[in-house]
């Protein structure tokens, strides 16, 4: 019994040591792996530069999106006040139109109707009025009762209401009530553009009765349009008014936009975003409402180490820079990145490595990287 514990024992640490010698073993394979030596020739034919981290001055860029989006004034619903039917119009959507042009033609029995009632009632005004001064003349003189007078002043009063109502109605139909007589009397009714801008939508079709709550066309003026972001709360109080962005979309990411922060929406939605307004610094003809914009908002400046660009390398979906361990060994350590400007990249390393006296690839990186694929692949 004794002499079997012994044995168990025994099996036991040449298990351990086994295990140990394994590991040492993977360790070394995966220093190996990640480890690079170049010979006199390839160091000397090689772009590689090396240095030391420097503390680089990196901006913080908060990155958002939104739309494009213009006020509510600048956004017109062209309807029929008195309805109508449609005869006429030449609109297309995305087509141009100048304030006061003529875009449509409407024609209908009530637009001969209220041009009647209103001359007709015009008419009659005459006579009232007349007969109004002629009995205030005479109450004034005592030559007739209060009675008559104040029938009189009524019937004036209550024809001057009359006429102004049909005025005011004539002026929803564009018809100018002064230039309005028996030989004038129209069955159509023209509709003008009340802005400079473009038709987003056509929702009539010629010949179609178009009720006072239709909408005809939709216009919009592009011109004061602006860009609305969403920013979640946690990024709220990076933001203030009169701040500048770079905005641009996906077709074109290299053409960007600058704006400036206009207005700072104080309701948060359902999901914890507030919306920011911003204004565009110049108009450019390509930005339409309803456009999908990215943003980048400059929020802060800090000290970081950061690499240079060209020494820094992405394999397998993961980024990577070169220490150099010997004079010419290097080693492909995998590191995280943060914000980058002017040429340089923030980095950390994930095991807190001490960056300031060490020595890195700051050029020629992916040369590295070359080689120590065309080693795993020999």
């Amino acid at each position: 019994m004794k002499n079997i514990f012994i044995i168990s024992i025994a099996f036991a640490i040449l298990a351990s040591c086994g295990s140990k010698q394994n590991l040492n073993e993977s360790t070394s394979e995966n220093l190996t792996e990640n480890t690079v030596e170049l010979t006199d020739a390839q160091l000397k034919n090689s772009d590689i530069q090396t240095g030391k981290l420097e503390q680089q001055e990196i901006s913080s860029i908060l990155k958002v999106n939104g739309v494009i989006e213009v006020p509510p004034q600048n956004m017109v619903s062209i309807s029929v006040p008195l309805g109508g039917y449609l005869k006429s119009t030449k609109l297309l959507e995305g087509m141009h139109v100048n304030k006061g042009e003529i875009i449509a033609i409407m024609e209908d029995q009530q637009y001969i109707q209220l041009q009647q009632d209103y001359l007709t009632a015009n008419a009659h005004f005459t006579s009232i009025e007349k007969e109004y001064l002629r009995q205030k003349d005479l109450n004034q003189s005592k030559s007739s009762s209060d009675k008559v007078f104040e029938t009189a002043q009524a019937e004036y009063i209550a024809q001057k209401v009359l006429i102004n109502s049909l005025s005011e109605k004539l002026k929803l139909i564009n018809i100018n009530p002064d230039n309005l007589n028996e030989n004038t009397i129209s069955r159509s009714i023209n509709i003008p553009s009340p802005i400079d801008g473009f038709v987003t939508h056509v929702n009539m079709n010629i010949g179609k009765y178009v009720a006072p709550t239709d909408v005809l066309f939709e216009l919009v003026n592009p011109d004061d349009i602006h860009l609305a972001l969403t920013v979640f709360e946690k990024d709220f109080d990076k933001l203030f008014i009169g701040q500048k962005i770079i905005a641009y979309n996906n077709n074109q990411p290299n053409k960007k936009y600058e704006c400036e922060i206009i207005l700072i929406g104080k309701d948060l939605s359902h999901e914890r975003a507030v919306t920011v307004h911003c204004h565009f610094e110049q108009y450019d003809k390509s930005l339409i409402p309803g456009m999908y914009m990215n943003a980048e908002v400059d929020v802060a400046s800090h000290n970081a180490y950061a690499i240079s660009d060209e020494g820094l390398v992405r394999f397998e979906g993961k980024q990577y820079v070169f220490k150099q361990t010997e004079n010419k060994k290097y080693l492909m350590q995998e590191v995280t990145t943060q914000n980058s400007e002017h040429g340089f990249t923030q980095i950390t390393f994930p095991d807190s490595t001490q960056m300031s006296d060490k020595i890195f690839v700051t050029k020629g990186a992916y040369t590295l990287l070359m080689k120590m694929k065309n080693m795993g692949e020999e």
